[in-house]
């Protein structure tokens, strides 16, 4: 959407046709192999097309590109065809995207002229000759198969070799070319190159043009001169404007919205809708949004081009950022090999179908078979938001419309056998290369002829339209247009309305940059320009899959670069301008409080079609007539049928006057005409501005686009060496991403900062690297297998080491990891690639090669060894050579260096992406109990059990052998581990038993816990517990020295030293100490209570983990604690249990000083009975566990210790200076511990076992 310079309706006009000059050449760019093309008959062939003429020669404001022209105009080459040939003229119409991004659209009009040049003729016919020769032989021996498809057929049934016969004489009827007998056409092209895509305007002038070639009377005035008009004569419309010109035969109205309304969009979006249906366009819809790789496929030019351009309109306000290619010549296709989001339009012959097609890379590929009504999608596509009543939405606009939400694939076979003819029209498009009548003759009774009959019938409607058009006049034509503008008018509304909707509020987390413009430039790559996490946390839950990834989008940083960049509402791009527009109309419509959402469906309510009807209805603007010019005499004759070389010189330069160009002579106003158009299509402003859209486009992407030129090698290799830098700044940018999330929510945990991601948002980023992977392995790849790049490499890689290594498992490179700190209880796994590999073959929930890639990613992660691993897979050098060619991204060595250092730093923070992903897989787990090594455990008698549990699930008793201590179980995914319970049965003779540790490894991911306890097991030691619930730490490798001094739980860490709860060191806290104790352990609980559900940690750790709620008011009734007389230890417990007597015998006295009081002690007394009859053998201090925990659920602490604060068992069994006997202190306790009753405490399973409260 150029038009930077230019205020004409066009800048070139251009034919494009057969040389005759250089003759027939084959086109072997055209994407078919040489032998290809010569197999195909002679008329089949694809010849090379130039660009015979066009006018003026060049305009400054968009300079003439030859070899983009010539490849869009023509792409598949030249067609040739004879009289008994189909000869419809066709329309299409194409884009040229510039390198900085800027667009110029084209409109080409193909039709046949008759070949009059000798040379050709003859050069067909020879061509001819030695082609029915090849065939010849070929059909008369048929009884040597050509191939296995042959072989089968022969067995089946044996073939008369009469058959041969009528085949030949078939082929000389349809295929044949006779130089005395046959007429031989040739296609031609002309073409308009114009700033503004006004498509049906161009489409009636292209083909008024043509008409008056080939009808018997010359036209009114020589064709140059309606030329001459529609380049120099004819302005652009104002915006908010509509214009009249004319065309040879009838006038030509095209119209321009004004600066509030939609952009300019003047392709059919019903099109679409036939073409793919509602469900279809809203899945391509999404994966266009998410800015995947999509390709579109089709036979018709036309078609890709209107999907193409239809998905990018409907995305307002966002701009599609990246390769944007809807015709993409035969001699590019080595760009489908692009390693970065695409969309592209890929032409089909018609007779191939999609299993050919050999497409670098699929994991993240969306396939549209336009013609077939059929959209392959990548996995795990998450749903467009409120998809169901967005499609319900659409389908009534269609339907009042008369267009079918289904998409319109299916004809009634009348219609079908009534325009039969015109499935030659379908293969004029394509420009040849489709079965000619021969083929269709032969295919009649096959089913392929029901797919082509129903795309006959599309193009055959439009053909008859056309006709009818030009005979009844302009009313009817006009009104077909009006309605195509009132539908995509109504169809664009509604998808605008779904953005107003969902981005009502998006100015509110904006982050506008502290910086002046220029340094935030330099730094943009590092900035963060949204505040996602809060954007993310008002929204409705089922919006979340599609959201997170949304606003990972670069269309989506771009979209809010601009908003940054423009503080006032001259400066907003024309877009922006009239989003916002509609987002505060929405917030005046509904005044709700601007941050509350709601998943309630808003039906788009505001649709402007009335402008458009105005101006069709009274037009604003009428250009100058066409008239005769300066030409000699007997110019501008030419022969009918022919389109001609006119005249040049009388078309390369434009009038000298003209009130029109007078009027724009001033330079400054042609500059803020051109600003004006910046901002309503480019949408740049200003200097900076641009330089700024350039910065960002290449913060994607290095490349942009391809440059439609002959190709070198050597152009082919620096675009290759541009993705591979691409690819290097992408894993750059999203490695950082991701550990400046990852960090900053470990800095939150040890309270520094503001917590910023979440569980949905950690998917993404994880997904993304995913992405990022297979597009990195799959640029290059020699030979394509599967659809999953990396995982076919991991298996060549698996194959080629296990034929090398007999004893398959036992791998060389299987080294252990360096010191695991866990000492010689549990030894680290073996660091295996192969192995991670097994385990995730083992899975038999992920059937598709991508998510077992996906899977394998996730795991390394999770295991520190993504890097690792790589290098390792990439250290087969022959391997590499053998399967990647030599500009692959893998086999640039200081690049793959760089990569893989990258990837290293995601080592320096824990990732759970595996575990918390595969929830229901099976797992084998390790447990190994350590007892103390002071006192030998090897007297032990009775048996030991455990039960381990997670955030998933628990595993139920598991007898330990007395002998080995260690048990190795497979069992459902426990997520990450929380808690063991152990126990022993207390049997024999020596049933005491010592227990320093319980250690717990997932044999899969090789996380190891440490379960610390420290404390007897057995009757009459300790506690006299015979079970404990024990808290876990994940282990970290090698950090085991430097014990953590700060005080609040780090990430998914737990209790370092298992506190010893009566042999508390001499030096006891003091006062201030104990609160500030208490006030921590609240203040984890709040903190856990305000993250998202999806990533809070274990509350069981804040309860009873180092440093927990338990241990603080184990301090709290510790302090000032008499101390018994000598060798008998007193429990907090014993305290309780006597304050629980007294209560009792209090009620029965009925001392009661009021109904409060009564009830309060009714509750400490029914805990404290529960507690006491459980059958677990849980000692005393596990008891005052229980009862903390149990207190904080049900919301009943504070009230307990204003009991216990008054009652005189405390005066009894404290001294006068503890903290419970002070009043004030006690106070302030109570208000801390009441601030817990907000929230909806729900204890893990093991820590209230046995408890039927």
């Amino acid at each position: 959407m150029d038009g930077s310079g230019s205020c004409r309706f066009a800048d070139y006009f251009v034919i494009c046709g057969l040389d005759t000059e250089s003759g027939l050449e084959p086109d072997e760019l055209s994407g078919k192999t040489i032998s290809e093309n010569f197999e195909q008959s002679p008329l089949r062939r694809t010849f090379k097309s130039k660009v015979l003429a066009h006018y003026p020669d060049n305009v400054e404001w968009n300079p003439f590109d030859q070899d983009a022209v010539g490849m869009l105009c023509m792409p598949k080459g030249l067609s040739f065809r004879t009289q008994v040939d189909s000869r419809e003229p066709q329309f299409h119409s194409f884009i040229i995207t510039r390198e900085d991004g800027s667009r110029t659209y084209g409109f080409a009009l193909t039709f046949f002229e008759e070949v009059t040049s000798k040379q050709i003729c003859s050069a067909m016919q020879t061509l001819y000759h030695m082609h029915n020769a090849e065939q010849y032989d070929i059909l008369h021996t048929p009884t040597s198969p050509q191939g296995p498809e042959d072989q089968r057929h022969q067995h089946s049934q044996p073939r008369p070799v009469l058959h041969a016969a009528p085949a030949i004489s078939r082929l000389q009827r349809f295929n044949s070319y006779d130089i005395s007998r046959d007429t031989l056409y040739v296609s031609k092209c002309i073409c308009l190159i114009t700033p503004m895509a006004f498509a049906q305007a161009c489409r009636k002038v292209l083909q008024q043009l043509h008409q008056a070639v080939t009808s018997p009377q010359p036209p009114p005035l020589p064709l140059e001169s309606y030329i001459f008009n529609i380049l120099y004569e004819v302005p652009l419309p104002p915006s908010g404007r509509s214009l009249k010109f004319s065309g040879v035969y009838g006038p030509v109205v095209c119209q321009r919205p004004s600066t509030s309304e939609l952009p300019l969009f003047d392709f059919a979006i019903g099109e679409m809708f036939n073409l793919l249906g509602v469900e279809n366009v809203l899945q391509l819809f999404t994966c266009a949004l998410l800015e995947m790789q999509i390709l579109l496929y089709s036979q018709h030019y036309q078609r890709l081009m209107t999907v193409a351009e239809s998905i990018t309109a409907l995305m307002f306000p966002f701009q599609w950022q990246h390769v944007y290619v809807p015709i993409l010549p035969a001699s590019l296709l080595h760009f489908l090999d692009a390693p970065v989001p695409y969309l592209m339009g890929l032409h089909s012959n018609g007779q191939d179908d999609r299993t050919k097609l050999e497409l670098p890379q699929e994991a993240n590929l969306c396939f549209v078979d336009i013609d077939n009504h059929f959209i392959e999608l990548p996995e795990e596509l998450p749903q467009f938001p409120n998809k169901l009543e967005f499609i319900q939405e659409i389908s009534e606009v269609l339907m009042s419309f008369g267009v079918s939400p289904e998409g319109n694939i299916h004809s009634s076979d009348t219609q079908a056998k009534y325009r039969f003819r015109s499935v030659d029209v379908v293969s004029d498009k394509r420009n040849g290369n489709l079965a000619s009548p021969l083929n269709s003759f032969l295919l009649r009774e096959n089913e392929t002829i029901a797919r082509l009959q129903a795309l006959v019938k599309r193009t055959g409607v439009s053909l008859e339209k056309d006709a009818s058009s030009n005979k009844d006049g302009r009313a009817q034509c006009d009104e077909e247009e009006l309605k195509m503008h009132q539908l995509n008018i109504q169809v664009r509304e509604v998808f605008a309305n779904r953005f107003t909707q969902m981005f009502a509020d998006y100015e509110v987390f904006v982050i506008q940059p502290s910086q002046d413009k220029e340094s935030w430039f330099t730094n943009r790559d590092q900035m963060q320009n949204f505040d996602k996490a809060s954007f993310l946390s008002d929204q409705p839950e089922p919006y979340l899959p599609f959201l997170s990834r949304f606003l990972e989008t670069q269309m989506f940083a771009s979209f809010i670069d601009s908003k940054i960049l423009c503080h006032d509402d001259e400066e907003k791009e024309h877009t922006l301008r009239v989003f916002d527009a509609r987002v505060d109309k929405i917030r005046m419509l509904n005044v709700r409080t601007p941050t509350l959402r709601t998943s309630m469906y808003q039906k788009c309510t505001n649709i402007e079609e009335a402008a458009i009807e105005m101006r069709v209805s009274k037009i604003d603007h009428t250009a100058l007539h066409p008239h005769l010019l300066d030409m000699k005499i007997g110019q501008g004759r030419y022969e009918q049928g022919f389109f001609p070389r006119l005249q040049s010189d009388v078309l390369s330069t434009g009038p000298t006057s003209n009130k029109w160009t007078k009027r724009s002579a001033p330079a400054q106003w042609r500059r803020r005409d051109r600003q004006k158009q910046h901002a309503e299509h480019l949408y740049l402003d200003n200097d900076q501005r641009e330089k700024y859209i350039q910065e960002a486009r290449n913060l994607g992407t290095t490349i942009r686009q391809p440059k439609l030129s002959n190709l070198s090698p050597s152009v082919i290799a620096q675009t290759n060496w541009k993705f591979v830098e691409g690819l290097l700044k992408e894993c750059r940018n999203k490695t950082k991403r991701m550990l400046v999330e990852k960090m900053g929510r470990e800095a939150v945990e040890l309270g520094h900062g503001e917590v910023s991601i979440t569980g949905v948002e950690e998917n993404t980023l994880i997904a993304s690297l995913c992405d990022l992977l297979e597009r990195i392995w799959s640029h290059g790849l020699q030979v394509k297998q599967g659809k999953s790049a990396l995982w076919s490499h991991l298996l060549h890689y698996q194959e080629s080491k296990e034929k090398k290594n007999a004893t398959p498992g036992f791998i060389h490179d299987t080294e252990r990891r360096k010191s695991d700190g866990g000492g010689s209880a549990m030894p680290p796994l073996k660091v295996s690639l192969i192995q991670d590999m097994r385990h995730i073959q083992n899975i038999s929930e992920i059937k598709t090669d991508v998510g077992k890639a996906r899977a394998w990613v996730r795991l390394s992660m999770e295991k520190k060894l993504l890097s690792r691993h790589l290098k390792q897979l990439l250290s087969d050098h022959e391997l590499t050579k053998k399967l990647y060619k030599r500009y692959a991204f893998l086999r640039c060595d200081d690049e793959k260096e760089q990569f893989l250092y990258h990837l290293l730093s995601f080592n320096a923070v824990d990732y759970f992406c595996f575990t918390n992903v595969f929830t229901t897989i099976m797992i084998p787990y390790h447990v190994v109990v350590v007892p103390s090594k002071k006192l030998g455990g090897s007297m032990f008698t009775a048996n030991p059990w455990v039960c381990v549990s997670g955030e998933l699930a628990e595993t139920g008793v598991l007898q330990v052998p007395r002998n080995t201590l260690e048990i190795t179980f497979e069992c459902q995914n426990l997520g990450k581990l929380t808690t063991v319970q152990m126990g022993h049965d207390n049997t024999g003779l020596y049933a005491k038993w010592l227990v320093e540790c319980v250690m717990v490894r997932n044999e899969i991911t090789g996380h190891t816990y440490k379960f610390p306890c420290g404390r007897w097991l057995g009757k009459g030691v300790d506690d006299g517990s015979l079970e404990r619930i024990l808290v876990g730490e994940l282990m970290t490798p090698s950090t085991e020295n430097d014990e953590r001094m700060c005080r609040t739980p780090p990430m998914q860490q737990s209790p370092g030293m298992m506190r010893r709860f009566v042999t508390i060191s001499p030096n006891k806290l003091n006062t201030g100490q104990i609160q500030e104790g208490v006030g921590e352990a609240i203040n984890g609980i709040v903190k856990h209570f305000h993250k998202p559900e999806k990533e809070r940690g274990s509350l069981t750790l804040l309860l009873c983990g180092e440093y927990g709620l338990v241990w603080a008011l184990e301090q709290v009734f510790q302090h000032g604690f008499k101390s018994p007389r000598l060798f008998k230890n007193v429990f907090i417990w014993d305290f309780l249990e006597k304050a629980q007597v007294y209560f009792e015998s209090a009620e029965q006295r009925e001392v009661t000083p009021d109904e409060n009081w009564q009830s309060r002690v009714r509750h400490f007394c029914r805990f404290m009975r529960a507690i006491n009859n459980t059958s677990r053998n849980i000692g005393k201090d596990g008891k005052f566990q229980m009862l903390v925990c149990l207190g904080a659920r049900d919301h009943l602490l504070h009230h307990w210790i204003a009991l216990l604060a008054d009652c005189p068992i405390t005066a009894q069994m404290y001294e006068d200076t503890a903290l419970i006997k002070d009043r004030s202190l006690v106070n302030s306790l109570i208000r801390v511990l009441q601030t817990l009753q907000e929230f909806n405490i729900t204890l893990e399973a093991s820590l209230v076992k046995g408890v039927g409260i």
